[in-house]
């Protein structure tokens, strides 16, 4: 991988290197809002309280077996200012539609996707985890603009590849007991 893209230094990429994001597995994901300002709602008494914004991205969350048919959903909590979520990718049965290109009145995002090689060879591989990601991410900050025009994503998101039982229900118990543990959580401010 080169230095520079369109002269601009790149950031090394945190996906594991050399593995297929299609591929069939479960993959546990956490997806931060901008310098983690809690835009979801808040925390309180253990108990998740989420207000109009959190409430869209749970729905957007909820949406995404929706668009991904190959996708399926297991546990997830919307925190304050990020979202953790186990993602179940199904490489036999893949069909995509975007929640962007399907969710916005302007779709100037779909042709811009459709400019040619340099684009994608730097853009996450049809029905990749980095393009459900991608599209949900989009289809949140587009409706979000109207609850709070300063709403903004983490450009990046952390990605764990669940590889044994024991890991799977782990990190199910970590989802659930996020709220509870929420004060002394990594991304608590």
């Amino acid at each position: 991988m080169s230095d520079k893209f369109n002269d601009k230094y790149r950031i090394k990429s945190e996906r594991l290197e050399g593995y297929d994001y299609r591929n069939e597995g479960l993959y546990f994901v956490t997806i931060c809002t901008k310098n983690r300002v809690h835009f979801f709602g808040e925390c309180e008494n253990g108990i998740m309280l989420l207000n109009d914004l959190g409430k869209m991205a749970e729905d957007f969350w909820l949406e995404i077996q929706t668009h991904f048919p190959n996708v399926s959903l297991d546990e997830f909590i919307i925190m304050p200012n990020h979202i953790h979520g186990i993602i179940c990718i199904d490489s036999r049965n893949f069909v995509e539609t975007l929640h962007a290109t399907s969710s916005i009145e302007n779709k100037t995002l779909h042709a811009t996707s459709l400019q040619g090689e340099r684009y994608s060879k730097i853009s996450p591989k049809q029905g990749s985890l980095s393009t459900v990601l991608r599209s949900f991410k989009s289809a949140v900050s587009n409706k979000a603009k109207h609850f709070n025009p300063n709403f903004a994503w983490q450009p990046r998101f952390h990605d764990h590849i669940i590889r044994d039982a024991q890991s799977f229900t782990n990190i199910q118990n970590y989802i659930i007991n996020n709220p509870t543990n929420w004060v002394n959580d990594e991304f608590y401010s």
